[in-house]
């Protein structure tokens, strides 16, 4: 920028003066104003300062010399001017324009003195002063624009952010409402179930051994997604997870998950590989989540066919293959939401994972995981 607004005087002076004198003069003011406009940002009042100043000097020193600066060398004090107005307050740009007149004020009463005859300043230099207002108005403008644009900036943000509020509390309100029609419809039902399970339970004194053994694990399941139905609800009505009002299941449990199964009539064979006690905690919940509800759905879709599950702990991930065969006995109407799956693979891809599932050409279903460790993990797999 400094470059810019001398450049055009460099120029003009070959056809103005060319005596060493006016070539030395205009120089030094050149330097000058190529420093001044340099700091003209952080310090515009002393830029501009010093550049009116300097240049003030040169021109009684050149008049009273009898050598002529060009005219355009009021161009840098113009640039200067600018910037007192873009980046200096209202009122120090105001009286850095006072303070401006009076410097060529001063400069021109100092002519008249020094300079003789014929090179003393008078309409001419006011001539060549005006466009310092304009560029001091142009300043002022732009930092008004800059003023207005930052504001609607702002007062997008606050809309933005304000919007962002409304759809978080459209969202706790729809969390509530969906928790108090679960607390109505399905935690209702569970508690029935269970309370009619326990009934019989405590009427089953004819009732064969497996009989009883059945009922039991009705209960035991009825009670237990009760309770998982209260974390839910309260992660729906508070927005965050709630501490579980019982343990958290790991891998230890797949054991009573494959007797429920055969319970019901689906041959289960596991075979486990690897350290599956050293897995952190939420690797052991997405595999026992996995056999879950793969052995839910095996028993709501294929009843009586045999289930193969597989899991193999190592230093980089857990891998499961579960893999069941067509049903053995009548198949009744199970209609499903497609959920179960969707949740899993979420739930594995959260933890970088992969989970594929798909028909087997055999008529069953498989589904093969691998969840990795993180590195804290893999030291105590090893």
């Amino acid at each position: 920028m400094g470059v810019v607004a001398v450049t055009p005087a460099l120029v003009d002076q070959a056809t103005t003066d060319h005596s060493i004198a006016a070539w030395g003069t205009l120089g030094a003011y050149t330097l000058v104003a190529i420093v001044a406009l340099t700091v003209r940002r952080r310090w515009p009042l002393a830029a501009f300062c010093v550049v009116l100043a300097v240049l003030a000097a040169a021109e009684v020193v050149t008049a009273a010399t009898e050598v002529k600066l060009s005219s355009l060398s009021v161009l840098p004090s113009a640039f200067a001017l600018y910037a007192v107005g873009m980046y200096s307050p209202r009122r120090r740009s105001v009286a850095a324009l006072v303070v401006g007149g009076g410097l060529v004020a001063a400069g021109l009463a100092i002519n008249h003195v020094t300079a003789p005859q014929g090179w003393r300043g008078g309409s001419d230099v006011l001539a060549f002063v005006a466009v310092l207002p304009v560029a001091w108005a142009l300043g002022v403008a732009t930092r008004s624009d800059r003023a207005l644009l930052t504001a609607a900036e702002r007062r997008t943000e606050d809309a933005r952010r304000e919007q962002h509020l409304l759809a978080e509390r459209a969202a706790a309100a729809e969390r509530v409402r969906i928790a108090r029609d679960m607390h109505d419809v399905v935690a209702h039902s569970l508690t029935l179930l269970v309370m009619h399970a326990e009934t019989i339970r405590a009427r089953s004194g004819d009732l064969p051994p497996w009989a009883r053994e059945s009922i039991d694990a009705l209960a035991a399941a009825g009670r237990q997604s009760t309770g998982e139905m209260r974390d839910l609800l309260g992660v729906l009505r508070e927005g965050t997870v709630a501490s579980p009002r019982s343990p958290v299941p790991t891998l230890g449990g797949l054991d009573a998950l494959v007797h429920a199964a055969r319970d019901c009539g689906n041959p289960v064979s596991l075979t486990t590989a690897g350290p599956l006690d050293a897995l952190s905690r939420p690797v052991q919940l997405a595999g026992y989540r996995i056999v879950q509800e793969s052995l839910s759905n095996v028993r709501r879709h294929a009843p009586g066919a045999e289930v193969t599950i597989r899991l193999d702990a190592t230093m980089a991930c857990l891998d499961l293959e579960i893999t069941s065969g067509p049903p053995s006995r009548p198949l009744a109407p199970a209609p499903g939401s497609g959920l179960g799956l969707a949740g899993l693979t979420e739930r594995v891809n959260a933890l970088g994972g992969d989970l594929q599932a798909g028909p087997t050409l055999e008529g069953g279903f498989r589904i093969d995981a691998a969840i990795p460790c993180p590195m804290e993990d893999r030291d105590a797999v090893r």
